[in-house]
């Protein structure tokens, strides 16, 4: 770490919990999933689907639209409280990936978007508890595509000075449990005020729970990469594109099998 970096502001639990506080600017500023994406993490069939670690709704809201039976999961109060505004029609529940108030067998599937980083290795047999036979797990990352000029240096700026890994991994899954995960990459862009962009940086986790001053600093690089980057300046919408990375896997086995 540089002289110049900030020390890390927390741990992989702060930084999880910072989201309680950014619930607003989350739900303003974080894009939704691309349809392609999420037909392909559902299985066929699919009628009572798990979005767990809902957030404020983001990607329920997808599911709600194709007439799905939805529950959402999402152990911030401040974030389950936009999602049940926002989605009415979703269950919304209190509960966590390892602590699901769900009966054994009782969901199609269980998608995670944008999360699956922050949840222990305990969530993996929960998921598994909770899925019926033949089951799925989808997971989710929107990774915005840095091979994009001023998207590149938007996301050094928002990064600059963290310890954390990238989140988007393929995920490990227990072997027992779920057959091999597959994967696909879906590209798309999100159509966004230019005005947004400043938000959108001010709700990751990492600026969440830096110091007012340091966060301050780099949110005044992100109003001046808007003022003058050629793709930006004097605009009032950009395309923000993405790579919706994707992985599926079937379950094996469920607690119900089990007993």
């Amino acid at each position: 770490m540089s002289s110049g970096d900030s020390p890390d502001p927390g741990s992989r639990a702060d930084r999880a919990a910072s989201f309680e506080q950014g619930a607003a600017q989350y739900a303003s500023t974080r894009p939704s999933y691309p349809d392609a994406a999420v037909d392909w993490l559902l299985p066929d069939g699919a009628r009572r689907v798990l979005d767990l670690a809902a957030g404020t709704g983001k990607l329920t809201e997808r599911l709600v639209a194709r007439g799905l039976d939805v529950v959402a999961v999402e152990p911030s109060d401040a974030m389950r409280a936009r999602l049940a505004e926002s989605v009415p029609g979703a269950q919304a529940l209190p509960g966590s990936a390892e602590a699901i108030p769900l009966p054994d067998a009782s969901v199609d599937a269980v998608l995670v978007a944008q999360a699956w980083h922050w949840f222990s290795p305990a969530a993996q047999p929960e998921i598994a508890r909770v899925l019926r036979p033949g089951g799925r797990l989808g997971i989710v990352w929107n990774v915005r595509d840095n091979a994009v000029d001023w998207v590149g240096r938007f996301t050094e700026v928002i990064h600059r000075g963290d310890t954390l890994e990238h989140s988007y991994r393929e995920p490990v899954l227990a072997e027992q449990l779920f057959t091999p995960p597959e994967h696909r990459t879906v590209p798309w862009a999100d159509r966004v005020p230019t005005s947004s962009l400043r938000p959108l940086a001010a709700s990751r986790s990492y600026l969440l729970t830096l110091p007012d001053a340091r966060r301050e600093e780099l949110l005044r690089e992100i109003d001046d990469l808007v003022a003058t980057h050629p793709a930006l300046a004097g605009r009032t919408e950009v395309d923000l594109p993405y790579l919706a990375e994707c992985w599926r896997a079937d379950v094996l086995t469920t607690a119900s099998d089990d007993a």
